[in-house]
């Protein structure tokens, strides 16, 4: 089995893994929180998260913070389940930034 983007465990040239603690942003704590509104309410499943990050493209995935993974990840399933339309997520996006500049 070939080896994913995400799984760079034991390569060469990986780095360390930065295990330091440090405080979550407000969105970190928001995009926690919806993530487990959602498993509450059975709407996504740990499984489909993790196949949601190991189906994104490498470079979008090596460029993203964990969090910004998750985000993403939710994004996928919402619109594979018909939930909300990747239109209605952008819309809001542009409204947003409108509003309070690019994230």
């Amino acid at each position: 089995m070939a080896r994913g983007h995400h799984d760079v465990g034991g390569l060469p040239n990986a780095g360390p893994i930065e295990q330091t603690q440090h405080e979550l942003s407000d969105w970190e704590i928001m995009a926690d929180a919806v993530n487990q509104a959602l498993g509450v309410r059975g709407i996504k499943r740990t499984d489909e998260m993790r196949r949601a990050r190991e189906e994104m493209d490498s470079t979008a995935y090596r460029d993203m913070t964990y969090y910004e993974r998750w985000i993403a990840s939710i994004e996928t399933i919402l619109i594979e389940k018909g939930i909300l339309k990747k239109e209605e997520i952008d819309s809001k996006l542009a409204e947003f930034e409108k509003k309070w500049g690019e994230p």
